[in-house]
């Protein structure tokens, strides 16, 4: 299911939409890092290029990571 979030990024509040499969990845990324959700949201928020949407960019950085953790593996 889809459900709509939000977070403060750099002092103004912002919403995405994401499944649920998608956030519950996000929170284990941030939890791997030792970092809190809300600063992981907002490095992916930094390096994402204008043109693109946040929801989108949470979903690729889901992707990148578990290839990442993948490509770890098969070493």
């Amino acid at each position: 299911m889809i459900r709509k979030h939000s977070a403060t990024l750099h002092g103004h509040r912002t919403s995405f939409s994401l499944e649920d499969e998608f956030w519950s990845e996000l929170k284990t990324i941030s939890a791997d890092r030792g970092i809190s959700l809300a600063s992981l949201i907002a490095e992916v928020d930094d390096l994402r290029t204008p043109d693109s949407n946040l929801s989108s960019a949470l979903r690729l950085h889901v992707l990148s990571c578990l290839r990442q953790r993948l490509e770890g593996k098969n070493t």
